[in-house]
């Protein structure tokens, strides 16, 4: 069977600058790169580039789109501040900017399976409304345009982007959807799990998949202290941290102990500690892009050309 290529794309707001300049420079290197990808996966931004990418969009052009219109994204006036209290009763900034991008973008009509590949995009569905009571509960949800009768191939790529991207206290919810990051900012273990479905064409070969993992800038946190006895408003300033690196770190682990490094890398670098950028941090957009520039790529491009190609 050929070579199941997957890409991985996580989540981090506008870190995901630099997945879009790494892109770019490892395709300038490595031309072939996008060719024959079976599923692009991804989460919050990281989805955000998984459907440009099947869209049509160049790295290039996701790359503008981050520096072009980052600032109009994660822009709050004056009365979006005073009616959040400081995001203690309401999400930082309001949807509707973040909408005007994406469906011009993405295309305000085009649909999943109008793509140009397949995509698993992770959003998280607050509430299903299953027909019988005893089964409605939230759960995570995993759009796709692969073939099958779970396909949400008919759904608007807008729309799928509005749901993977509305990260909780930062944006409200969407369509009764928020941000796939609350279980999967790094999507590769989703994408892995997808591969062997048999309603979407699986299983395939473990042998025959190779993947690539790509993270938008990983922030070094501790807590210090054998002993951290917290309550409520000593976690929460934390607690999305934790969660986005806990599952992000899991998933990692998942992808290594069942591929191997012959089938799957991550590339996911450190920030230097005098640079720990936010997910909104606009301000910080022309250092992440110069930092994105300078990163070493030659173990990843080694792992391309052996592994990937």
């Amino acid at each position: 069977m050929a070579t199941y290529r997957i890409l991985s794309f996580d989540g981090g707001g506008l870190r995901g600058v630099v997945t879009a300049v790494l892109l770019q420079r490892l395709q300038a290197a490595r031309p072939a790169l996008l060719a024959d990808v079976a599923l692009m996966a991804g989460t919050s931004t990281g989805g955000l580039i998984a459907l440009g990418l099947r869209r049509g969009l160049t790295p290039g052009a996701l790359r503008a789109m981050y520096l072009q219109r980052g600032a109009e994204i994660f822009a709050a006036d004056l009365w979006q501040r005073v009616r959040s209290v400081g995001t203690m009763a309401g999400a930082r900034y309001p949807a509707a900017p973040r909408e005007r991008v994406l469906r011009e973008l993405l295309g305000a009509d085009t649909r999943l399976d109008q793509l140009g590949g397949a995509v698993l995009i992770a959003a998280f569905d607050l509430d299903p409304e299953a027909s019988d009571p005893a089964r409605r509960d939230w759960k995570p949800k995993l759009f796709h345009n692969l073939p099958g009768s779970d396909s949400d191939g008919a759904e608007l790529v807008w729309r799928v982007a509005m749901a993977t991207s509305a990260a909780p206290t930062y944006f409200p919810s969407f369509d009764g959807y928020v941000d796939g990051g609350v279980y999967a900012n790094n999507p590769a273990m989703c994408a892995l799990a997808q591969s062997q479905d048999p309603r979407t064409g699986g299983p395939v070969p473990w042998a025959d998949i190779r993947l690539l993992s790509l993270g938008t800038g990983a922030v070094r946190t501790v807590i210090a202290g054998s002993e951290v006895n917290w309550g409520y408003l000593q976690w929460a300033p934390k607690l999305v941290d934790l969660m986005l690196d806990g599952v992000s770190g899991i998933a990692d682990y998942q992808c290594r102990m069942l591929l191997g490094s012959d089938q799957y890398f991550r590339y996911a670098p450190f920030f230097p500690p005098e640079h720990n950028v936010a997910m909104d941090d606009v301000a910080a957009l022309p250092w992440l892009l110069q930092w994105a520039e300078t990163l070493p790529l030659e173990p990843l491009q080694a792992w391309l050309d052996a592994a990937w190609f």
